[in-house]
């Protein structure tokens, strides 16, 4: 039986963190371009964007095994 993960499973888990990435840049852009909407503290939501950028990185080139 072959070690290698099935093709399927690794195309979805690069599609998931390119998600991720996107969604990670879109809420720190969004944040920044917006600073006096978001409220008494948009750093909470520029860190959370920039974690979620940073995981998708993560995921991205993570070897599946």
């Amino acid at each position: 039986m072959s070690s290698e993960a099935p093709i399927g499973l690794t195309i979805m888990e690069k599609l998931i963190g390119l998600i991720i990435i996107l969604v990670g840049a879109l809420t720190f852009y969004i944040t920044y371009v917006n600073m006096a909407g978001v409220g008494p503290s948009p750093i909470f939501y520029l860190a959370a964007g920039l974690i979620l950028v940073v995981l998708g990185v993560f995921i991205l080139i993570a070897k599946t095994e």
